[in-house]
């Protein structure tokens, strides 16, 4: 009888939520190049053009802080990620190739691959920067990555994640896939990391189990940042990063950066993996002092990690 009562009030529900979740994504349709139009939104005035990107979960909505000064020297174009925050989620494996494709669209569409263009991202969104910043070299002057995760392999994420907290050991496990689709129950404020702002944490509730898991298994498990860094070894780049970042290392950072033959490095000395949401004028700042040809004869951004 216990067991029954168990079953109708917690198995049954959990069942029923993940089946409809598998049976939403039955439902879209297939990721089609030509017709995929991702979710974006251009903001500023200013006569340089940064493309930002935002990692695993997110959406444009993450850049939104602190925008004063930096629409004033930038235009920015906030892009959702296939799978993520307003764009469309087909079915897809969600590939680094699939992602670039959508991203190539809208770049087109809008004009900001004429070659003087500033191509950033957080995390996944750094990784796919940089994956684009060498699949389109000529678009691009120059590339900004924050809190880029650079991992050997499965393995070397897994022992990394495995001092994290429950959720997040379970949410990047080989369950993940499963524990997202019953993602509705789970993602409530108890469960909230501190580090995410109420905005972001509600913004991560949009994708779904498939953008989910194949994001992070065939994007950020699976790609050779090292492959695609020799391809784009003279490329001006930046790389930002917090020093107390347990979930992408700093250590990982500056040896992927010292692949380049032309790499800024700037750190936050307090800042985690999320440190943009607290320190964004400070991001901002790092920005601009890294694009703005003026300021940069001003002030030059010293390698301290070197």
């Amino acid at each position: 009888m216990t067991l029954l009562l168990i079953s109708i009030v917690f198995i049954l529900p959990v069942v029923a939520i993940a089946s409809y979740q598998h049976y939403k994504i039955g439902k879209q349709p297939a990721y089609d190049a030509k017709e995929t139009l991702l979710n974006y939104e251009i903001i500023g005035s200013g006569e340089n053009k940064l493309v930002l990107l935002h990692g695993l979960t997110g959406s444009l909505h993450y850049w939104k802080r602190n925008l004063e000064s930096i629409t004033t020297t930038h235009k920015l174009l906030l892009v959702d990620l296939l799978g993520f925050g307003d764009s469309p989620k087909p079915q897809s494996d969600y590939s680094l190739s699939i992602q670039l494709q959508a991203l190539e669209l809208i770049l087109n569409k809008e004009g900001f691959n004429d070659g003087n263009i500033i191509i950033a991202g957080h995390s996944m969104g750094a990784m796919i920067s940089l994956a684009i910043l060498e699949k389109q070299p000529t678009w691009f002057k120059a590339g900004i990555f924050i809190s880029i995760p650079v991992y050997k392999n499965a393995d070397e994420f897994k022992e990394i994640m495995s001092s994290h907290s429950f959720v997040d050991r379970i949410s990047t496990s080989k369950f993940s896939k499963y524990i997202c689709m019953i993602h509705p129950i789970f993602m409530s404020r108890a469960f909230k990391p501190d580090n995410l702002t109420d905005d972001v944490y509600e913004d991560a509730k949009k994708h779904h189990w498939m953008s989910y898991y194949y994001s992070l298994t065939e994007v950020i498990l699976k790609t050779d940042l090292y492959a695609i860094t020799k391809k784009i070894k003279d490329k001006d780049v930046l790389f930002i990063h917090g020093e107390k970042d347990t979930t992408a290392p700093l250590e990982n950072a500056l040896k992927l950066s010292r692949e380049f033959k032309n790499a800024q490095i700037i750190t936050s000395s307090e800042g985690d993996h999320q440190f943009f949401l607290k320190e964004a004028e400070f991001v901002w700042d790092t920005i601009q002092d890294f694009t703005i040809s003026e300021k940069k004869l001003k002030k030059t951004i010293p390698n301290e990690h070197e």
